[in-house]
């Protein structure tokens, strides 16, 4: 990654503004890193200092309160392995997990305070400014194709997608990656809610990935995500002669001070727009999209029906 690249997403991160693109080499928006039970692993650079520094502090902590490992792993609900592993900063721990530890050590917020940090730190620098994007957004829209955006996979279709992967994927590796999704969807119950609205190629729906079972069980929970009041699901069908989403999927998130940023990825490479110009046009192209899709209430009974076919 350019020093400029790098540039841009931590001025994103922190609330900037960015000039340009910041572009991965890695897994992009639907790939992104995550944690198991045991806790997550660092990225790469800065952030591995992060999670050294509050591993150390948690070892620090740990023994003046005079715990071994185990004796402590046992508190918290995890191995002395694994505390081993977060104190040497090998395993990220998740949110909950640092505030039972400040707890239990008795820190008065100390650890809490790395939450933040050490959360980011599960991502690579390319998707630290997105990742806080997400937790900002009051609205996100997004078009799919080949495959469901990740905020809207169920567990058995992304573990599916991940089975695929060429290089494969090693089993530990994956189960991070499921964590770390389905974390992500936390934004669905977030108060006060942001809008989120999805289009979906029809082809998508079609697209037996990990069985028939698991396509069953994603066109169920699509039903459900799509009663809720803030979310907008639409079915863009294959007879359309129409689609300005020719161009591959996208995602547009807006902030609240209004500023719109925009994500794209093809074959594992992502790129992160910053460009307001840019947020204007995506914005409009899905617009444009969304008059093409079928309606939100034809695309529930579109979905119906193929559930039915099934």
């Amino acid at each position: 990654m350019t020093g400029s690249a790098e540039a841009d997403a931590g001025a994103l991160a922190g609330g900037g503004d960015g000039g340009g693109a910041v572009v991965s080499l890695g897994d992009g928006w639907e790939s992104d890193e995550g944690g198991g039970g045991s806790g997550r692993r660092p990225e790469e650079g800065a952030a591995k200092g992060v999670v050294a520094a509050f591993g150390q502090s948690m070892k620090t902590l740990r023994l003046r309160e005079g715990l071994d490992r185990a004796e402590f792993g046992n508190r918290i609900g995890y191995s002395a392995a694994t505390v081993a592993s977060f104190e040497q900063g090998r395993r990220i721990p998740s949110p909950r997990t640092i505030e039972r530890a400040d707890e239990v050590l008795r820190a008065e917020g100390l650890l809490c305070l790395w939450k933040e940090e050490v959360e980011r730190a599960q991502y690579p620098v390319f998707f630290q400014g997105m990742a806080k994007l997400e937790k900002e957004a009051v609205e996100l829209v997004s078009y799919s194709m080949p495959v469901l955006n990740g905020l809207l996979q169920t567990e058995e279709y992304t573990r599916g997608l991940l089975a695929m992967r060429r290089p494969s994927l090693d089993e530990e590796t994956i189960e991070q990656r499921v964590v770390a999704r389905l974390a992500r969807q936390d934004i669905f119950g977030r108060r006060p809610a942001p809008f989120l609205s999805f289009v979906l190629d029809e082809s998508i729906l079609q697209r037996p990935y990990g069985g028939k079972a698991v396509l069953r069980g994603q066109l169920e929970h699509l039903l459900l995500i799509g009663q809720k009041r803030n979310v907008e699901i639409q079915v863009m069908p294959l007879d359309r002669e129409d689609n300005a989403g020719v161009n591959g999927p996208f995602t547009v998130v807006t902030r609240r001070d209004g500023k719109k940023f925009v994500y794209a990825e093809a074959q594992g490479i992502g790129s992160l727009q910053t460009d307001p110009e840019q947020g204007v046009l995506a914005a409009a192209r899905y617009g444009i999209i969304r008059s093409q899709a079928l309606s939100s209430r034809e695309s529930l009974r579109f979905i119906e029906g193929l559930l039915r076919e099934l």
